[in-house]
């Protein structure tokens, strides 16, 4: 059934007002638009909601019994319209972001703070997962927004740059490399490196540069996260070739992060979102956050 609500809204202003002239006035109606629409919900009801006179204006008795219910309808829906209207303007409601694992060691959880700060009555819903993961997650509708590293262009995904992500050395004092103010893929030769999962992008860089100039990884340990493989280098079980954004000096005592040079490799992290697809006010506050970060790996 389609409910006329204009003709439902016109009808509970002409019986609230006790009349045409004063209730067009209230709709921002000229009389004849507001007579048309009570007309017109009469014609589709079938029945006589008002007795009109040349004097005056009263409710039939069918239109007593109904406007106990039209009134209930009108302002259910302006109550409705107002909270989305609020929804809109606070950026209000609920988010659900997909992002790399790797961004949870700094990036997001400062993103998250301020957002926090800015709606705190806003739901956050994580999903954390490889960056082909998450680039599902956001195709799939799983996920509004995403974070992950830059991939082959898809036709529905919208893409936009965040920050370029170099990889650096991580090492525990002591190690023969610990007071280098730069590290060359060439001067890890004989080092003992922790490895992250072949899966992992950062794997398929590192093994890429280190095969172009004949070095083998050497290590007795792989792991499947970053987080993982910081906390062996700072327990002194070897070295790492990380993502710089995954570690900040001062995270673990006697840990140290080194750039890595010749050449200075990078990945890029992008945001992610579905193309054509208008996001919540929720997601749409997050997405103007981000894109105002200022970013710094």
């Amino acid at each position: 059934m389609k409910v006329d609500f204009d003709g439902v809204q016109a009808f509970v202003a002409v019986a609230e007002l006790g009349g045409f002239s004063r209730a067009a006035r209230e709709l921002h109606l000229t009389q004849t638009a507001l007579t048309r629409r009570v007309q017109k919900l009469e014609a589709y009801l079938g029945l006589k909601l008002l007795d009109r006179t040349t004097r005056r204006v009263a409710l039939s008795t069918v239109g007593r019994e109904f406007l106990p219910q039209a009134r209930a309808l009108v302002q259910d829906m302006t109550s409705a319209v107002e909270r989305l209207k609020d929804m809109s303007r606070l950026g209000s409601g609920q988010l659900a972001l997909a992002c790399i694992p790797s961004m949870s060691s700094h990036v997001l959880p400062g993103l998250i703070r301020q957002y926090a700060q800015a709606h705190p009555d806003n739901r956050i819903r994580l999903h954390d997962g490889s960056s082909t993961e998450v680039r599902q997650a956001v195709l799939d509708g799983q996920a509004d927004l995403g974070i992950a590293l830059h991939g082959e262009p898809h036709p529905d995904l919208e893409e936009r740059r965040l920050f370029s992500d170099p990889l650096v050395f991580l090492c525990r004092t002591p190690h023969p490399l610990e007071q280098a103010a730069e590290v060359r893929w060439s001067d890890l030769h004989d080092t003992e490196l922790i490895g992250v999962s072949s899966f992992m992008a950062t794997r398929i860089f590192m093994d890429y540069q280190l095969a172009k100039r004949g070095i083998r990884l050497q290590g007795r340990y792989e792991v499947q996260h970053h987080a993982t493989a910081i906390n062996l280098v700072a327990a002194g079980v070897g070295a790492a070739i990380l993502p710089s954004s995954t570690f900040q000096p001062g995270d673990r005592p006697g840990v140290r992060k080194i750039p890595l040079t010749h050449p200075v490799v990078r990945r890029q992290v992008v945001l992610l979102q579905r193309r054509e697809q208008a996001l919540s006010p929720a997601a749409l506050a997050f997405r103007k956050l981000i894109e105002q970060a200022r970013f710094k790996p």
